[in-house]
């Protein structure tokens, strides 16, 4: 093996990695903001749990932040709340980063 051999495996690894923390981020995040949103909606704990476990999956059905937006607008506006785009993705914000001080406090 030469060692640019092993820089590239290095690399790749590193990659690796990175992707899989930052699926469980934005995994994480997505659990919070749902937990924010049931909270908000007054759900109990129980439908709140099944509220977030079911953000998390819609996000893996969809890719991508905006889908999860529209669904937590929808949603809260079915609820009688009055919570706009910028609400929403303001409580995303916060709960990345509330999502990233987890993981690092677990490692």
């Amino acid at each position: 093996m030469t060692t640019f051999d092993d820089r590239e495996r290095s690399f790749e690894a590193k990659f690796a990695r990175d992707d899989e923390l930052a699926f469980r981020v934005t995994a994480r995040r997505n659990r919070l903001l749902g937990q924010w949103a049931a909270a908000e909606m007054r759900l109990t704990r129980e439908e709140g749990d099944a509220y977030a476990t079911a953000l998390v999956h819609a996000d893996l059905e969809g890719g991508g932040d905006d889908d999860v937006v529209r669904k937590l607008v929808g949603d809260m506006t079915a609820a009688g709340l009055d919570h706009d785009e910028a609400t929403v993705r303001r409580a995303l914000a916060t709960q990345m980063i509330e999502a990233r001080r987890q993981l690092m406090e677990a490692q």
